[in-house]
């Protein structure tokens, strides 16, 4: 399935995100010290097609978005993108929701509980359980299982709740099977091992779940990873000159600079 994507001539708003060759020169340079913190970046595994954006959360954001200054959800990235300006390095969808594109499960931003986790039982991917929890603590962040979340109950200033865990521990989710027959285009975001580099991907077209939660464990070396959404899976990355069109949404993830 074909992505639509609209051009952005955006140029270098956003200097932390474009990445470029590093410098000769032995010693330390202002190039050097200004090196990306986040890149968004074409990459392929096992044949299929995705964008990685790669944030070092040391020296950017991470940000949670569900409703804009006037109280209503923001309901898209072209929205997003027109309230932040070039200060949003790239952002996509984060999360299931409702018909009234409220979060379906826990949703925590700028350190305020606004929807309580949803431990309930029920059809769709969601309640593929177990399900997960990807929060932003300062400089670090995580994806938990929903029960070790709320056991640890970190001190989350961002946190949204979806489903199913694609990787647990190093471990495909035991409901997913090697290369199932749903094939969709899918999003979702792991975490490296040091709990300071957030990895979030799309597929640029259908993929099984197998399929997507292999590309974090073994290509994006993530120990924990949790499936955000498919189908309406959507980038808005202006180094890739993307924004992609979509049905309206609920919550949305995105970068900014320290």
């Amino acid at each position: 399935m074909a992505r639509t994507i609209g051009a952005l001539l955006l140029g270098a708003g956003v200097s932390w995100l474009a990445a470029g060759p590093a410098p000769a020169a032995s010693g330390p340079s202002p190039a050097a010290a200004s090196a990306p913190a986040a890149l968004c970046r074409p990459q392929s595994h096992e044949g299929q097609a995705y964008a990685v954006c790669t944030v070092d959360l040391r020296r950017a954001r991470v940000k949670l978005f569900w409703r804009g200054p006037d109280g209503l959800p923001y309901g898209s990235l072209s929205r997003l993108a027109g309230q932040q300006g070039t200060a949003l390095a790239f952002a996509m969808n984060a999360g299931m929701y409702d018909t009234g594109l409220a979060p379906v499960g826990l949703y925590v931003e700028d350190g305020r509980e606004l929807k309580a986790a949803n431990t309930a039982n029920g059809p769709g991917n969601f309640h593929l359980k177990p399900n997960g929890v990807f929060y932003v603590a300062g400089e670090r962040a995580g994806v938990l299982e929903t029960g070790r979340y709320l056991k640890a109950h970190p001190r989350a200033e961002f946190a949204t709740q979806s489903g199913p865990m694609l990787v647990i521990n190093n471990r495909i989710h035991p409901k997913i099977s090697e290369d199932g027959p749903s094939q969709k285009i899918r999003n979702g975001v792991g975490v490296r091992p040091d709990g300071h580099i957030a990895v979030f991907a799309i597929s640029e077209a259908p993929v099984s779940f197998g399929a997507f939660a292999r590309l974090f464990r073994d290509a994006l070396g993530c120990p924990n990873a949790l499936f955000l959404d498919g189908s309406v899976s959507s980038l808005y990355a202006p180094s890739m000159g993307r924004q992609d069109l979509s049905r309206p949404l609920g919550p949305l993830v995105g970068a900014v600079a320290r």
